[in-house]
């Protein structure tokens, strides 16, 4: 990957279609469309050229629930990493395991390291119905721990089941941010993405961020005009090196997001760490780039 000719790396990007079923997903966006309208379902090699096109890179994933909806994934997380390898230089493939599927999951993220080159994983507390801290979670985390790679965490207040009955049976209070401190502290080697500003647990992310070096916050999910004013404080000043652009798409899209960035007040020297050069870091691009 030519992370010179990027403007930008959208650390959070869904696939939502299968180019081996040749289907569109339909539940996963019938699900945010009464949050977010309706939105594109793109295949792996539609989303590389989306983002080729506007000359960034992304990283890619699905989310596996299994263990709360019974359903398997439309999208396998082979089928990204496969035709992710086929973009290499605008995709980035992450894998999703649902921790509660206990011995098998962790011989599925073996395999997935192993054989398929994930970059990293994906987790979704609400959806998956687990708290980030449970113990039970722990042998799927030492895995990733040991090949090096970064987790995303869904945190905050989620588009998914909103507005549905019961809220789609979807409990907020798993991704409460706070549960990942302990979390950071039990893998300290571990980079940690906390997906989103965490409303209404702002604060417990900004403080497990600052506190926990190996932790970020990915500011995807949420137009930037409606960031709470403690987040963008502190990504202009002492969490400048801990912020990473990301979108959502297609619940957002990275122009929107783009769009509403330009207009926050934001120090020139902070802009590009947040689009681009965090991310390099983070995820060893210029490393791998070198090698």
């Amino acid at each position: 990957m030519d992370t010179s000719r990027l403007t930008a790396i959208d650390v959070h990007a869904h696939v939502l279609a299968s180019v081996a079923e040749q289907e569109r997903t339909g539940a996963s966006a019938d699900s945010l469309a009464g949050v977010f309208g309706s939105i594109p379902e793109l295949t792996v090699p539609e989303l590389a050229d989306f983002y080729r096109e506007r000359q960034m890179a992304a990283v890619v994933f699905t989310v596996d629930s299994i263990t709360r909806t019974g359903d398997g994934l439309r999208v396998s997380n082979e089928e990204i990493a496969e035709q992710a390898a086929e973009h290499q230089d605008t995709l980035i493939p992450f894998a999703s395991v649902d921790p509660g599927r206990g011995a098998a999951g962790v011989r599925m993220a073996r395999r997935l390291i192993s054989d398929h080159g994930v970059r990293g994983f994906k987790f979704h507390p609400s959806s998956q119905a687990f708290y980030p801290n449970d113990p039970a979670a722990y042998p799927l985390y030492e895995v990733i721990a040991e090949a090096g790679l970064p987790t995303i965490f869904h945190s905050g207040q989620t588009a998914v089941g909103a507005g549905q009955r019961g809220g789609g049976g979807i409990r907020l209070k798993y991704s409460n941010p706070i549960h990942l401190d302990d979390v950071a502290v039990d893998f300290p080697d571990m980079p940690i993405i906390i997906a989103h500003p965490s409303v209404p647990w702002q604060d417990e992310a900004l403080a497990v961020a600052g506190h926990k070096p190996q932790v970020y916050i990915d500011l995807s999910g949420w137009s930037p005009k409606y960031f709470p004013p403690q987040l963008v404080v502190q990504a202009n000043s002492l969490l400048k090196h801990k912020m990473l652009f990301g979108s959502d798409f297609p619940a957002l899209s990275p122009d929107r997001w783009l769009r509403d960035f330009a207009k926050l007040d934001l120090k020139d020297e902070v802009r590009p760490l947040i689009l681009k050069e965090n991310a390099i870091r983070l995820f060893g691009l210029d490393a791998a780039k070198e090698g």
